[in-house]
């Protein structure tokens, strides 16, 4: 196809037409085209501007997808071709998140496995399941093996998934480039994930410290703040006597009696009347008799029940807050696996309380605390019975139960929340970014504001990417975290559990005067958080993948989801702050959520997803993104079928409609396509007014589509877009069909061979047209109709996006009005014989048409056509409408001021209808 800029001149290629058309086969037949001639192969450009690279989001591999994926993977499609016909070499890869919890837990049900560090790796080791049909397998059901066995395990479950993964998105025709697929858990990104930790501590910005964290009982891991998940959890009030040490009791409402052996003080707030006169007092623990403090603390809230509270170590994250302000001893109870510690504390010395503790030594939380409240009876501690209640508690987003707080050895990055000058630079750097919706952005800022402690970045699980570290060992045998011993970067990745730091042999690991590995792994956003300097080889040797990082980083677009703005888009800002120096792309795009017909949120937790795969099958992938690209940025929206239909209505009418004009001038008479053509279509041909409206209207069209992809509002462009084609298609091809085929009016007179070029050439520029501007939203349909057009050319999807100036040209100075003007009164012929209920193809012998002043020149200067699309065989009037009339219309305000009106009509006989075929 040849298409200058300066001419707009589109040679066409014209192959045979099918005898029928449908969306049916599609998929398969351009799918398997499209990847045998690599259309969508980033093409290697090293010119930056020349380059558009899309931080495309690693879905997690952790079964199955739902159309929440689809939804928001096709507004990034959609923006990644446009940006292709624009010129771009797009950088488009993929890649899978496949590791952390979710994976972890996937393959401890699907192969009913649990990981033993104590057990030696097993070459042999077979699962006892291959697929536990959904049934969850209780962990005292699990079969043990070691970590090396079970990441085996991993990995070849998410191989399987991914597979399935890559042939859907294929199916809904993401034009991503398959050649830069990578993996969060393969060697590159470990690499990367490795290299950067070392330089965050090299710099300082990596740190570990014992310190009281927020721990899940279930996964046995930390988590970190992004992570957390406030809900509502049933509980009750306890009013329960700490007294002085003459028995006057101070009375304190709890939720968790099962932490009264792990309180270190009283807490009330300074302003309160109330308590005042004690502090600095002291008073004995009930049971226990430990003797504590009474003291002031700003944090404590005067209107919650006693307005005075106990600080255990640790109940809650304001436990934590009056532990570090206040000074207070650590008196922690409760594991790291949930459970009551099984030795009584040393604090406590009352041989009563000694001897309760004992019996919630090993219990569960639940179990001890009815175990306490039982003795709080007995003793008479407990004024009345527990009053139920509803907490708000902290659980990790994909845990079941409420989170602990566990001192322990964790490993921390700087994010902002405790580094004042650090958290003001983050904050500019959200101000640095293009939000898509801006409104985005307060939650980017209200985040950033609300850090409150550093991002823990350090697991307790088994498949992710290993910290590179070892400790020095002393030689009685404990671990010298201090002094860490960290690999050269040209070894990376490596695994400490395996690989032995330099200087050493492997018979001193965990010996004395040896060396100790790290144990933890990196939580999962700390590798997600570096995928644009994973994908663009960042830090990798070689010219290539150096050439590669400056034609690509930063890069252009982060598309993802609203609901991990704090998580992934934050901690990817973080990371490439402190590393690069700069913002890691220039766009963020962000999705609403899908919601069900009932406006829920589809989740797999509440069981209410839909599988891709069926609306897929029911309605083909066209119809599926259209349902997707019709939604706006930002704003959730409905798992709406009746929008599917809408968009396998559109496709089907485009390739109807194609091979309708394209068809005109070349079917013999038994209305067979002939053989392959040549047709030119010069905008300059375009010579009848309402082909020059039908022009005109497309440069607007384009004009203000492309303004809207520009600002990334890629469902106003569709909006813009379909709402011309349909215009475009019931209006201009029914007003233009006959003058199209030469065919002479009902007078006989038969239109000149330049106004035939002219409908034929604007049908040609029309259509061309629509095929490249849905091509980003219906890439199957619009490479079909392409193929039709332009044979042997290439893709459409490789094709220029439509500039407005050849359609300025084919208007030359036609307003677009003229089009709808002459829509209009053939809708008002129409009308006549509906009113009259006859067949359209009744003709009509006489008609008065009147019509607001500014519209009669438009559909007079259209008249002939609009007579042959109405089949007016008769006397046809055209009067402005009654001056009188239009200023009492607009007065009222009523919109049949710009209608056009039938004053007086006269029907013909409708023609004999044809007998039915047997």
């Amino acid at each position: 196809m040849t298409d200058t800029e300066n001419e707009g001149i589109i040679s066409a290629h014209l192959t045979a037409l099918p005898d029928k058309v449908g969306v049916e086969g599609l998929e398969g037949k351009w799918a398997k085209e499209w990847n045998d001639s690599q259309v969508y192969k980033f093409g290697g450009t090293r010119d930056r501007k020349a380059v558009y690279s899309i931080d495309t989001p690693p879905p997690t591999v952790s079964g199955h997808l739902h159309v929440g994926h689809v939804f928001s993977y096709t507004h990034t499609d959609v923006i990644a071709r446009y940006k292709r016909m624009r010129g771009y070499d797009v950088f488009y890869p993929m890649g899978w998140d496949d590791n952390g919890l979710p994976t972890e837990r996937r393959v401890q049900n699907y192969y009913g496995v649990r990981v033993d560090t104590s057990l030696k790796y097993d070459p042999d080791f077979k699962p006892p399941f291959e697929g536990t049909e959904g049934k969850k397998i209780q962990a005292k059901d699990q079969v043990p093996c070691s970590r090396q066995n079970f990441i085996e395990l991993c990995e070849k479950l998410t191989a399987e998934d991914e597979k399935q993964f890559e042939a859907l998105w294929r199916e809904l025709g993401l034009s991503i480039d398959w050649s830069q697929t990578y993996h969060t858990i393969g060697e590159h990104p470990r690499r990367v994930a490795q290299k950067a930790f070392l330089r965050n501590l090299a710099r300082g910005e990596a740190y570990q410290k014992d310190a009281p964290g927020l721990w899940d009982v279930t996964f046995q891991t930390a988590v970190a703040q992004a992570e957390l998940e406030s809900r509502e959890y049933d509980g009750f009030y306890h009013k329960i006597a700490f007294r002085f040490e003459d028995g006057t009791p101070i009375y304190i409402e709890t939720t968790r009696p099962e932490l009264l052996a792990a309180c270190g003080a009283l807490i009330a707030h300074p302003d309160d009347e109330r308590y005042k006169p004690y502090f600095g007092q002291y008073v004995y623990s009930p049971l226990f008799k430990v003797k504590v403090p009474i003291l002031a603390h700003k944090a404590a809230e005067m209107d919650k029940g006693a307005g005075i509270a106990m600080c255990c170590t640790f109940g809650d994250v304001t436990d934590v807050e009056w532990w570090r302000d206040l000074n207070l001893p650590t008196r922690s109870i409760i594991q790291r696996n949930g459970r009551i510690v099984m030795n009584v504390p040393d604090w406590i010395t009352d041989e009563g309380g000694r001897a309760i503790f004992e019996e919630t030594e090993g219990k569960t939380t639940f179990t001890a605390r009815k175990i306490i409240v039982e003795h709080l009876r007995e003793s008479g501690d407990m004024d009345g019975e527990p009053k139920p209640t509803k907490r708000m508690t902290n659980f990790y987003e994909k845990g079941d139960k409420p989170l602990e707080i566990v001192t322990s050895r964790q490993w921390y990055l700087k994010n902002g929340g405790t580094d004042e000058k650090l958290n003001a630079e983050l904050i500019e750097r959200g101000k640095e970014l293009n939000f898509h919706p801006d409104f985005m952005r307060v939650r980017y800022d209200n985040w950033v504001h609300g850090l409150n402690g550093d991002w823990l970045i350090s697991r307790q699980r088994f498949f992710g990417v290993p910290f590179p570290l070892w400790y020095p060992v002393d030689a009685n045998g404990e671990p010298d975290y201090e002094h860490p011993i960290t690999p050269s970067e040209d070894i990376l990745p490596i695994d400490p559990t395996t690989d032995v730091p330099a200087g050493y042999t492997e018979d001193q690991r965990d010996q004395p005067n040896g060396f100790t590995a790290e144990k933890d792994i990196m939580d999962t956003w700390a590798t997600s958080s570096l995928t644009p300097q994973i994908v663009t080889r960042w830090e990798e040797p070689g010219e290539e993948n150096q050439a590669l990082h400056a034609a690509t980083f930063p890069m252009d677009l982060r598309p993802q989801g609203q609901d991990i703005i704090r998580t992934w888009l934050f901690s990817t800002v973080d990371r490439a702050h402190l590393e690069n120096k700069c913002l890691p792309w220039a766009h963020a795009t962000l999705s609403g959520w899908i919601l069900d017909p009932d406006h829920k949120k589809m989740s797999k937790s509440k069981g209410n997803v839909v599988v891709p795969n069926e609306p897929l099958k029911k309605f083909g992938a066209d119809a599926v993104r259209y349902w997707a690209a019709a939604a706006r940025l930002g704003l959730d929206a409905t798992y709406d079928e009746g929008q599917m239909k809408i968009g396998r209505r559109l496709a089907i009418k485009l390739l109807n409609a194609t091979k309708f004009a394209l068809a005109i001038g070349r079917e013999d008479e038994n209305h067979h396509v002939g053989a392959p053509a040549e047709a030119v279509w010069n905008p300059k041909d375009v010579t009848e007014p309402l082909d020059r409206a039908a022009m005109a209207k497309m440069a607007f069209v384009v004009r203000t589509a492309t303004d809207a992809m520009e600002a990334y509002e890629h469902s106003k462009a569709l909006e813009i877009i379909e709402s011309y084609f349909w215009q475009f298609c019931d209006d201009y091809i029914e007003l233009v069909k006959n003058r199209a085929y030469g065919t002479p009016d009902e007078h006989g007179n038969v239109p000149s061979e330049k106004a035939v070029l002219s409908a034929r050439t604007a049908l040609g520029l029309g259509l061309d047209a629509f095929a490249r501007l849905l091509a980003p939203y219906l890439p199957y349909a619009t490479e079909e109709v392409w193929s039709w057009m332009h044979a042997g050319e290439g893709s459409v999807h490789r094709a220029a996006w439509p500039t407005p100036e050849p359609y300025v040209v084919a208007a030359s100075g036609v307003s677009p009005e003229t089009l709808a003007w002459a829509g209009k009164a053939v809708e008002q012929l129409r009308k006549i014989k509906s009113e009259a209920k006859v067949s359209m193809k009744t003709p009509i012998l006489s008609v008065a048409l009147s019509a607001a002043k500014e519209g009669v020149e438009a559909i007079r200067a259209s008249l002939g056509d609009i007579a042959q699309a109405g089949r007016v065989v008769g006397k046809f009037d055209l009067v402005e409408k009654h001056a009188e009339e239009a200023a009492a219309s607009d007065e009222a305000g009523d919109a049949e001021a710009e209608t056009v009106v039938i004053e007086t009509s006269e029907l013909g006989e409708p023609p004999a209808k044809k007998p039915k075929k047997k």
